[in-house]
Order: C-alpha cells, then sequence, then structure tokens
C-alpha cells in the first residue's frame, strides 16, 4: 500500500526573528551565510596564490555594496513598469527582486577597478573568487525557496514526488494554489555541482591558466540559467519578446569560450594558474 502525502498547506515563514522591531527575513540570513563562506574559501584560496587576506578583505568592504545596488537596479530597471506606480517598493530588497546577472555586472566592475589599484593581477583574483561565487549562488537560492520566488510553472503533486524531494519543499512550492516547478532548486543543484567541479580541477596541474578557472564559472552558469531560465514564470523579459536572461547567458557563454581560445592562441599566452601571483613580493606574504 503506497504511502499518502499530507501536504502542509501553510507557506514557511519567510521572518527569522525579530529584534524588537525589526524583522530579521531568512532572506538576509542565507545570503549572509553564502557571502561569509564565499568570503572564508576566497581568502584561503588567495593565500596559496600569494594575495594578501586583507586586500580581498579591503575588495568585499567594496564588492558587496556595489553588488547589492546593481543586483536591485537591474531588477528595478527591467521592471520600470511595475516600480514607476510603486517607487516606495525600490529598496525594499528583504522582499527579493535582486537579479544575480546584476550582481556579478557591479561586482566584476570592482574587481577589476580594485585589483588594478592594488597592483593585483586581476585574471588571478578572479579565479580565486570564483567557485567560491557559484557555492554563494547556490546557497542564495534558497533565499528564493523562503521567499516563494523564482519558482518555474505549474506542475503537479506526482511530480514533484517523482523528484523524491522531502515534504517540506513540496509543501513551499504550493503557490497561489498550484504547484510549481522548483526552479530555485534547480538552479541551487547546478551551481553546487559547478562548485565541486571547479575545486576538484583548478589545482590540477597544467590544466588552467589564470583566468581560465573565472571563465569556465561563467560557461557553466550561463549554459545551464539558460535552460532553467526557460522554465520560470517570473523572468524578466525585454519588449515582451525575449527572456533577458536567456540573452545574457547566450551573451556570456559565447564571450567566455572566445576570450579562453583567444588568449589560448595569444602570442603570450597567460601565465599557469598554480604559478600565482607574480606581484607577490608587494604583499606581506613575502615577509
Amino acid at each position: 500500500m503506497g504511502v499518502i502525502f499530507s501536504p502542509i498547506v501553510a507557506a514557511l515563514n519567510p521572518i527569522a526573528i525579530h529584534l524588537g522591531p525589526i524583522a530579521v527575513h531568512w532572506y538576509g540570513v542565507i545570503i549572509a551565510t553564502g557571502v561569509i563562506i564565499a568570503v572564508t574559501l576566497a581568502v584561503r584560496e588567495g593565500r596559496r596564490r600569494g594575495i594578501n587576506p586583507d586586500d580581498i578583505y579591503d575588495m568585499i568592504l567594496w564588492d558587496l555594496p556595489a553588488a547589492l545596488i546593481a543586483a536591485r537596479l537591474y531588477y528595478v530597471i527591467f521592471n520600470w513598469s511595475y516600480y514607476a506606480q510603486h517607487a516606495s517598493e525600490i529598496i525594499a530588497i528583504w522582499d527579493g527582486g535582486i537579479a544575480i546577472y546584476g550582481s556579478l555586472i557591479g561586482a566584476g566592475i570592482v574587481v577589476v577597478l580594485f585589483c588594478r589599484s592594488r597592483f593585483i593581477p586581476t585574471w588571478l583574483m578572479l579565479d580565486v573568487a570564483a567557485p567560491t561565487v557559484i557555492l554563494g549562488q547556490a546557497i542564495g537560492r534558497w533565499g528564493n525557496f523562503m521567499n516563494q520566488e523564482a519558482f518555474g510553472r505549474v506542475t503537479s503533486l506526482a511530480f514533484l514526488q517523482g523528484l523524491h524531494l522531502p515534504h517540506w519543499i513540496i509543501s513551499q512550492m504550493l503557490i497561489n494554489g498550484a504547484y510549481r516547478q522548483p526552479t530555485f532548486l534547480y538552479e541551487s543543484t547546478w551551481s553546487l555541482m559547478g562548485f565541486v567541479v571547479l575545486m576538484s580541477l583548478r589545482h590540477y596541474p597544467g590544466l588552467f591558466k589564470q583566468g581560465e578557472v573565472f571563465l569556465a564559472y561563467v560557461m557553466w552558469y550561463s549554459f545551464g540559467r539558460f535552460f532553467i531560465e526557460g522554465m520560470r514564470t517570473d523572468s524578466l523579459w525585454l519588449f515582451h519578446l525575449l527572456r533577458i536572461s536567456q540573452a545574457l547567458s547566450v551573451v556570456l557563454f559565447v564571450g567566455a569560450l572566445v576570450i579562453w581560445i583567444y588568449r589560448r592562441r595569444a602570442t603570450t599566452p597567460p601565465i599557469d594558474y598554480l604559478a600565482g601571483n607574480p606581484f607577490r613580493e608587494k604583499t606581506n606574504l613575502s615577509k
């Protein structure tokens, strides 16, 4: 006799705790957790590659605000028809509504400017950060889960049960009276797989040149995001014709592949990733 599943209709509370009048949302707690883990791992790898931990910490102080602002701006700009009528909600990031691609663009600009100011090889810093960033993305998607956002099309209870998901995930996927595809979970899983692949391969001798761990991250994430985005119902659209994240995924995948090939065929090819930081003598690690 089969097991009868009794779904818990009530959604999980998106608020983790109240500190007086301040409501601390799970969304923020989960994002913060992902950031802390990512920074910790980046500092460890940075030491191995000759990057001063203080430089990483200083960069994060600039990177986090830039990533957050860019992520929100990206989302608001492509949802302007709504926010033009609800301007007071533009800063309400605690309710969700930040775009990963926006955060990556904002953070990437800061990394380039910061590395140039500190005489740190930009490609090396990007390589150090890439696996930790994709891990942070894998963790951060669970913030979408708590907010019941970033979900997919209507599906059936039988389909979700067929994925062998725990009951509390299935229950949370009951949104507006219908079960939804857990696209947040698909992307989290894809990102976690990318983290495992990059962490497993980046120390393999002679495999990566500087910049290629980062480029591999870009191709991995954009490839998976293209297909997962096609399942979502909350995509940002350009003129109601094109899913912006899918278009950007194609551009990023092709662009990263072209850059990889071009750099490998250059007259002066990039040095090995494991060679580390040629400017190491400028850091405290040389003392």
